[in-house]
């Protein structure tokens, strides 16, 4: 099975190995056909403290770092 690949950004880069991805989608309205805009936020692992806020990036799904962390940057 492939992994999911995510395009996001950086909306916080404060904790230790971890920044958050904001992921921004648009997608139809099943009835009103309306296009409509959703956004989630995602932690991600970025093990070397590279990414500042304000970049985009792309993260990979991968194995639980923690309890929210199951998000890696791709590098």
């Amino acid at each position: 099975m492939t992994k999911k690949v995510l395009k996001g950004i950086v909306t916080s880069a404060k904790n230790n190995k971890t920044i958050v991805v904001e992921v921004t989608r648009k997608f139809k309205h099943p009835f009103y056909e309306k296009v409509i805009k959703r956004s989630k936020k995602y932690h991600a692992h970025d093990e070397k403290n590279k990414f500042k806020e304000g970049e985009k990036v792309s993260i990979i799904e991968c194995k639980p770092f923690s309890k929210k962390k199951t998000w890696q940057v791709k590098e």
